[in-house]
């Protein structure tokens, strides 16, 4: 976690990403559904896929979050 901290990397950032995969899952499978040329079942794992990168984000949000009160509370 300190390595993504020094990198720039805030918990807000993780979570908006997380909260941005979300988003990406719903629209990357509502637009293969769309598409005549690809089948239901590519669209389904397309958008699973992408939905699985949610926890990921929101789990290293949660580790920075920590990570970044105890930088404040040896602060004080």
């Amino acid at each position: 976690m300190k390595t993504l901290h020094d990198a720039g990397i805030r918990s807000e950032y993780a979570y908006a990403a997380g909260m941005g995969s979300i988003a990406l899952s719903f629209v990357s499978w509502g637009l293969s559904r769309v598409k005549k040329t690809d089948s239901k079942a590519q669209s389904d794992r397309w958008g699973i896929f992408v939905g699985h990168w949610a926890p990921t984000f929101m789990t290293v949000g949660l580790a920075l979050a920590q990570y970044e009160d105890t930088l404040t509370t040896k602060k004080k």
